[in-house]
């Protein structure tokens, strides 16, 4: 599977925006006899500059069985977070100017 599978070589991959890339595995993942999707998709090195990306994750969970999992497992929580760091000169809060106290009442 790995063969077809190609999109697991990396944790995060970024592709320029293109409608008919819908699957990281690529259309038909069981049926193809090569790799596809998401190194064919990055395989032309298109600058990323300028354009509308796609960014495509892999996240897998890993689950140690216990027996609190039986007869019916609680759920197990898997997630990614996207944050931007430097994506500002400074906190632009900063420039904000400052609320009235709407809770405080001055006589």
């Amino acid at each position: 599977i790995y063969d077809r599978a190609r999109f697991v070589q990396h944790n995060l991959w970024v592709t320029r925006y293109d409608p008919r890339e819908l699957y990281a595995a690529g259309d038909y993942m069981y049926q193809s006899a090569d790799a596809q999707g998401l190194p064919e998709y990055v395989a032309d090195d298109a600058p990323l500059t300028d354009t509308d990306v796609v960014l495509w994750y892999t996240v897998g969970a890993h689950h140690v069985v216990c027996p609190e999992d039986w007869p019916v497992m609680p759920c197990h929580y898997t997630g990614f977070k996207l944050k931007p760091v430097g994506f500002f000169d400074g906190n632009p809060a900063l420039d904000v100017p400052p609320s009235p106290p709407a809770a405080c009442h001055h006589h």
